[in-house]
């Protein structure tokens, strides 16, 4: 069977491509908002006017780094799922609706019934093992190999995450941290986000993506192999190879930069100037997890652009990943300087944050949406959504020591967390500088970009294949 995609484009893309957006974007609101209360949740006081759980900062810090690194874990099982026995839109279907009935899980949670609450937890982990490696392997596979447009489309769909991620926590937090309605409508609101994603992959998905995604990749391959069950080339596992040493680094990234949702946020709340005083108004904490989103949507289309104008001239994927090592140490500098401010001030200005968070963008523009095309590139078909999970269990990994080192700051304090992970991230850096032309040779050519086929040439494929 032969992949067959609807022609038709849009900005210079699939236009199945936007599809992929916009049932992402309503996935990663639903995670997002959820993601904005759920410290907050677990630390707000039982007696409180919007009463929590009444758990200490430590414990709810760990509560999210183990939350938030399982969503990560499972996806490796639902990308070996996918490959061989669902195909990855069954599999997209079959996340989204757990994911959902799980945020209004936590909602008939909330307050009081810890046990329920760790269910829908347990359920969103085994929904997202499902949804979140098969849509952005089916990203790459709108794409023929030595496309140049491949990884601007995935800086294209990283937006489509964002714009999810930016509007969810004006949403959910203002409707969770307000007493008149509580964190209950946080979590409603976000499975309701989670709802529209499914609503849109089951009844637009057929007309844009055709029957991408619809066989498991694993009987693809077999067939384009007539019947026979090769083992990985040499080829293969140097190219998996380029993807295990990656891991390292990109664990290292995720670890920093998931402080967003844990000590950065508690930061935000306890020890930040919130109050804009020419409106007498204080920004609600939830507020600064737009920031992230909102400069993703507005850098990413430059991004992308630039990465489709350099073409040949585009610096490969390890250069790309030092370059976002060295912004996210610079963030995390501001970060060293809000502690300076907040020591001589009582409080912290809101603008360190800005900066910060800022400067963590243009880092993660320049690791996440490349290394999720680098995957789509390297990985052999059938090992595709298998590969996007072992991609994911990275994050797994630094979401759990995330939470850990946030929980330290109770002990060594924020001085020496913030200033150690920039001192740790530019350190990295510098070590993947050398190393990022063993890497490009392992990959065989996989970064040899060639210019957008013309029509003649996509006509004379076709005719080929049939």
């Amino acid at each position: 069977m032969s992949i067959n995609v609807p022609k038709g484009e849009f900005l210079g893309h699939p236009k199945g491509l936007f599809l992929l957006f916009t049932t992402e974007m309503w996935e990663r609101f639903s995670y997002y908002g959820m993601r904005a209360i759920l410290v907050l949740t677990m630390v707000a006081g039982t007696e409180a006017n919007n009463p929590g759980f009444g758990w200490t900062n430590a414990e709810a810090l760990k509560l999210y780094g183990w939350y938030t690194g399982l969503v990560y874990l499972t996806p490796l099982f639902g990308g070996w799922l996918a490959d061989n026995y669902l195909g990855q839109r069954k599999s997209i279907i079959i996340g989204g609706i757990l994911m959902a009935l799980a945020q209004f899980t936590l909602a008939a949670a909330v307050p009081g019934n810890i046990d329920l609450f760790y269910v829908g937890l347990a359920i969103l982990i085994v929904g997202n093992g499902f949804f979140k490696p098969n849509i952005s392997t089916m990203v790459g596979d709108l794409y023929k190999e030595g496309d140049n447009r491949r990884d601007g489309a995935f800086t294209i769909f990283y937006m489509g995450i964002n714009v999810g991620a930016m509007i969810a926590p004006l949403v959910c937090s203002t409707l969770g941290e307000s007493p008149s309605f509580g964190w209950k409508f946080g979590y409603i609101a976000a499975g309701v986000g989670m709802a529209l994603s499914v609503v849109i992959q089951v009844f637009l998905a057929p007309r844009y993506l055709g029957n991408l995604g619809i066989e498991p990749a694993a009987k693809i391959s077999l067939q384009q192999s007539a019947g026979e069950k090769k083992p990985l080339s040499k080829e293969e596992r140097d190219r998996l190879r380029v993807i295990w040493v990656l891991f390292v680094f990109v664990v290292l990234f995720w670890a920093s930069f998931e402080q967003a949702g844990g000590l950065m946020t508690i930061y935000a709340n306890d020890k930040t100037d919130r109050m804009i005083d020419f409106l007498s108004f204080e920004v609600p904490t939830g507020w600064f997890q737009v920031l992230n989103p909102l400069y993703i949507v507005l850098l990413a289309p430059i991004f992308a652009a630039m990465w489709v104008k350099l073409g040949a001239r585009n610096p490969n994927t390890p250069i790309k990943m030092m370059f976002g090592l060295i912004l996210t140490s610079i963030g995390f500098m501001f970060m060293v300087a809000a502690v300076y401010d907040q020591q001589a001030n009582g409080l912290a200005s809101m603008w360190w944050l800005v900066l910060a968070y800022m400067f963590h963008t243009m880092g993660e523009l320049c690791i996440s949406p490349v290394g999720l095309s680098l995957v789509t590139k390297l990985a052999p078909l059938r090992l595709a959504s298998l590969m996007m999970g072992v991609w994911f269990l990275i994050n797994f990994f630094a979401n759990l020591i995330a939470g850990y080192i946030g929980a330290y700051a109770s002990t060594l304090g924020e001085l020496a967390i913030f200033g150690g992970i920039a001192a740790t991230n530019l350190g990295f850096a510098l070590l993947l500088w050398p190393l990022s032309g063993i890497l490009v040779d392992w990959m065989h050519g996989a970064e040899s970009y060639k210019e957008k086929p013309t029509v003649k040439e996509e006509l004379e494929t076709a005719s080929n294949v049939a």
